[in-house]
């Protein structure tokens, strides 16, 4: 977090690229962390194990932030000092400077995806559900693993972003290279104490398999009988047969060419020619969730804007109270009061409030989605505004000027709206994809919902360009000019804000199409990882 959310000030003022590109080196660079844990999740769960992905993938991390730190110290890795208020004779980063840059930042992006997949998952491998005793350890290492997350994230936004600037980004750099060693060590010092599951293989496989067993088939009629269907779960774990996407159900029509003869004797079928009609559904279910992923995307896309072009913009204001003065980064500690705040008012108010009036335990999963959207567009809409006020200081200012006379604080309204959005889509989000999928598919759900934060960032960095190509000019103007005082990012949050009130529509649609699964216990906003974490990681 500390590297994200003050990484574009570095490109723009010591790198001396132009913010846009600056914003989209940062969002890819989150993006493909998020990504990246679909692979972790993959090696985790069908070769390595949970305790060696953490392992290799924590080392991973540690020598990119240790790259990084060698990056920024070193006064050949980046360009001469400049005035980059003016702009003038500012020389960008060459290719050699900026490959060095990003071998460190993707290194790191690596690690992130290998520890964010496995380590939450481990430490619930440690409790065994099925004693009480343990299963009630297991709530408290989760509410403890969440306060040293929001603890982390604390001291990354403030102390870490305050060393960065004042001190030296070598050093914070430097700080992360050496706490993630001694995490390792100390990680390591438990290995004798350690409970390990054994792995069992990805699920990947089975949904490529119902895929590919349904579409060798794909001529044959589909029967007129479910019961006719192959079934070889046990009856106390089987899913009830629906309508939607039938032509799947061909995956599980028994043919002669299914099974396999070794010796004269029948096997058991070929997985890639014959599924059960359990493994069946349970594709079905995931593919029942991917309408409403695909609109929770554009959340992140909002996300994105806070940490690239809206720490950019606070880089411009006045900042100072009395004699300190507030790092561009920093601001983002709105973000994480935000989410503390509406949690606590969520648990605390609504929550029994609801449970009055309706008789539930708060809001649903998808409702709960849908208010992180709307207070998502609300915060754009406070972008928008903000910036056409920033933009006419600028305007009366001299083009010298470093420090606008307007203060920072005028942007907290969007830093707060789109923190306290995330605070109910992320914990919507958690519950819907592990509520909402089978058992055995639980770790492929939750990186389908961490593939909605990538591809929220990677969306945010094909808009930036799009919108740079289309209203650009080759001295560097535009909605996303080099210069930010001499763009119009306002019209840029404009258009989130409309694509975000489109976004929502089809979000309704899709929520009213979407059949939810059996209901289960709602992970509660209080416990962002508890119930998650503890359901996620079940395969390995």
């Amino acid at each position: 977090m500390g590297i994200a959310v003050n990484l574009v000030t570095y490109l723009v003022g010591t790198m001396h690229l132009p913010s846009s590109t600056s914003a989209n080196i940062v969002t890819d660079f989150m993006g493909t962390s998020f990504l990246l844990c679909l692979l972790g999740g993959f090696l985790a769960d069908s070769f390595l194990g949970r305790y060696k992905t953490i392992a290799i993938f924590a080392a991973i991390q540690t020598l990119g932030t240790g790259a990084l730190a060698i990056s920024t110290k070193l006064p050949q890795l980046q360009p001469p000092a400049c005035d980059t208020a003016s702009g003038k004779n500012c020389k960008p980063a060459n290719g050699f400077q900026m490959g060095i840059l990003y071998l460190a930042l993707y290194l790191i992006a690596l690690g992130t995806g290998g520890l964010k997949s496995s380590v939450s998952g481990f430490g619930s491998d440690q409790f065994d559900e099925k004693d009480e005793k343990e299963k009630a350890q297991m709530a408290y290492f989760f509410q403890r693993f969440f306060l040293f997350i929001s603890v982390g994230t604390l001291m990354a936004v403030t102390v870490l972003v305050y060393i960065q600037d004042e001190v030296g980004r070598s050093w914070a750099y430097g700080i992360c290279s050496v706490s993630m060693l001694i995490s390792i060590i100390v990680f390591l010092c438990g290995t004798k104490r350690y409970r390990y599951k054994k792995c069992m293989g990805s699920p990947i496989v089975q949904i490529f398999q119902v895929i590919a067993a349904a579409f060798k088939k794909r001529n044959m009629s589909g029967p007129f009988n479910v019961s006719l269907l192959y079934e070889d779960t046990p009856e106390a774990s089987r899913i009830a047969h629906t309508e939607q996407f039938r032509f799947l159900d061909k995956a599980a029509i028994v043919t002669e060419d299914d099974f396999e003869k070794i010796n004269g004797k029948t096997s058991a079928p070929n997985p890639w020619k014959l599924c059960s009609a359990t493994k069946v559904e349970e594709v079905k279910m995931m593919i029942r969730l991917l309408p409403v992923w695909a609109t929770t995307i554009l959340f992140w896309t909002t996300y994105a804007q806070m940490i690239t072009f809206s720490v950019e913009q606070a880089s411009t204001m006045e900042r100072s109270i009395g004699g300190f003065q507030i790092p561009a980064g920093s601001l983002t500690v709105f973000f994480v009061v935000a989410i503390m705040i509406t949690i606590v008012f969520y648990d605390r108010v609504i929550m029994p409030l609801w449970k009055k009036w309706k008789g539930e335990q708060g809001f649903t999963n998808l409702q709960r989605m849908a208010i992180g959207l709307v207070l998502s567009i609300f915060g754009m809409a406070a972008a928008a505004l903000s910036e056409m006020k920033r933009l006419l200081v600028a305007k009366s200012a001299a083009p010298t000027t470093q420090t606008l006379p307007i203060s920072v604080f005028l942007l907290i309204p969007q830093f707060f709206l789109v923190g306290s959005g995330e605070a109910f889509i992320y914990t919507g989000q958690l519950d819907f994809f592990i509520t909402q999928s089978p058992k055995g598919m639980k770790t492929m759900s939750t990186g389908l919902f961490l593939t909605t934060l990538s591809l929220g960032f990677f969306v945010s960095s094909f808009l930036v360009s799009v919108v740079k190509k289309v209203t650009g000019s080759r001295d560097g103007q535009g909605w996303l000019a080099d210069n930010i005082n001499e763009g119009r990012l306002d019209c840029f949050y404009g258009l989130l804000t409309v694509l975000g009130v489109i976004n929502f529509a089809a979000y309704i649609v899709c929520a009213k199409w979407y059949k939810p699964k059996k209901a289960k216990p709602a992970v509660q906003m209080s416990g962002i990882n508890a119930n998650g974490n503890n359901d996620n990681y079940d395969r390995c």
